[in-house]
């Protein structure tokens, strides 16, 4: 027998520059989208289906994750491709893109570009092409022929190249209408710094990261996009007030990203605990912050990329300043920016939708997504559900890295139509 649901009434989030629907109805048929509305309705009752109510539920398009990085995606003993696509869709995430980093087999090369969408997947997963070889920032990749394979975009992830060869590459304009993105981000200005400098660094006892490796990069980016306005710089992961502050005032702005750390907390409530979430960029104060989200509110950063930067149980023993910087979880992160955004900053569910899904579209250059009949891209996500997220999930993700593993979480994606690869069999 054909499994048939209606849900009706739910809240229905259908696309882009669409009103949210209060009173919705869906029709859900083994995992597709079969009708909206009265149309649903109608067929239900024609079924014989009776309704389930979930009017505090949200059904809406999936997420998109515009950057994060799988150093191991075949193999390891850690998080492998696999095991990131079923924790991503699990959080709702329909489509990740991840940069070029990878042990081994960095991404700098079209046939590097090969393996990594299977058939029984459902999440999309786009690679952002190595913008120059070895990501040593001296010489240019082939940056036509990897958007010709199939590159999403053209970056060297956590480095920034230096801006004459950036300004090389611009001038060739073998990226053509596809983004680069670069972190905007002085490496040597940071040293070891671990946290934003400031009085809750200082106080934690931690190497501080100052300001000005943040904004003397974005000043030459700025200058760099200016001269270039053809090409489509995009800024990874802004992290300062400062920083937004720059970027509020050129007149020719270039898109850019915020980690969803970033959006969620700051040292001022995490330096007690920051040995085991360094990130990069560096965490700053609740202004940096505030600036951050204020940034997002009025559409000067346009997408909450995850960054995943998963690491295994080995890695995390390291020292801080011996181990890579980062965290993951995509499970965690619908969850705790509806609490931080919507339920405490009253944004509206379209505008969360706006930076989760359909802004990271277009600054991918891809599709919107978006709600339609026949289709299994949905997520019902409920606000109310509360859950502790634990490493024995079998939906989990296998970073040992995790800041929101066994702590209670409001809020869960507790359907999604995607398809993932089925569970390895012991």
């Amino acid at each position: 027998m054909t499994e048939m649901i209606l849900l009706d009434p739910v809240r229905v989030l259908v696309g882009p520059d669409q009103p949210l629907q209060e009173q919705g109805a869906a029709l859900l048929r083994e995992g597709r989208l079969e009708a909206f509305g009265d149309q649903a309705r109608e067929a239900a009752r024609t079924a014989g289906i009776g309704s389930t109510a979930a009017g505090h539920q949200l059904l809406a398009p999936c997420l998109v994750d515009v950057h994060s990085l799988l150093p191991e995606p075949f193999q390891g003993q850690g998080e492998t491709l696999e095991s990131m696509v079923r924790s991503a869709a699990a959080g709702g995430y329909g489509q990740l893109a991840l940069l070029p980093e990878a042990s081994g087999n960095r991404r700098e090369l079209p046939d590097r570009l090969r393996g990594f969408q299977r058939s029984d997947c459902d999440v999309t997963v786009h690679l952002w092409g190595g913008f120059s070889q070895g990501g040593q920032g001296e010489q240019l990749t082939p940056h036509a022929d990897l958007i010709e394979a199939g590159a999403v975009g053209l970056s060297d992830g956590n480095n920034m190249p230096p801006v004459p060869l950036l300004d090389r590459a611009f001038t060739l304009g073998e990226s053509g209408l596809s983004p680069v993105l670069i972190p905007p981000l002085d490496a040597v200005l940071r040293g070891e710094g671990l946290l934003r400098e400031g009085p809750e660094a200082l106080r934690a006892g931690w190497p501080t990261d100052p300001v000005s490796s943040e904004t003397l990069p974005l000043s030459q980016l700025a200058q760099l996009q200016q001269e270039h306005p053809e090409r489509k710089l995009t800024l990874m992961g802004l992290s300062t007030a400062a920083g937004v502050g720059l970027l509020k005032q050129m007149s020719l702005r270039p898109a850019a990203t915020v980690s969803w750390w970033h959006v969620l907390t700051s040292n001022s409530s995490s330096a007690a605990t920051a040995a085991s979430w360094f990130v990069s960029p560096s965490l700053g104060n609740r202004r940096d912050r505030e600036a951050l989200v204020e940034g997002l509110s009025e559409g000067l950063i346009q997408a909450i990329a995850v960054h995943a930067t998963p690491l295994d149980d080995e890695e995390c023993l390291l020292p801080p300043d011996q181990r890579q910087r980062g965290i993951s979880g995509h499970q965690h992160v619908l969850p705790s920016l509806w609490q931080t955004l919507v339920v405490s900053s009253g944004w509206t569910p379209e505008r969360l939708w706006d930076v989760l899904s359909f802004g990271p579209s277009r600054l991918l250059g891809v599709e919107e997504e978006c709600l339609t009949q026949g289709s299994n891209r949905w997520l019902l996500f409920d606000p109310d559900v509360t859950w502790r997220p634990t490493r024995s999930d079998p939906w989990a993700s296998k970073a040992a890295n995790q800041p929101c593993l066994d702590q209670p979480l409001s809020g869960r994606v507790v359907q999604c139509g995607l398809r993932t690869p089925a569970f390895p069999v012991d």
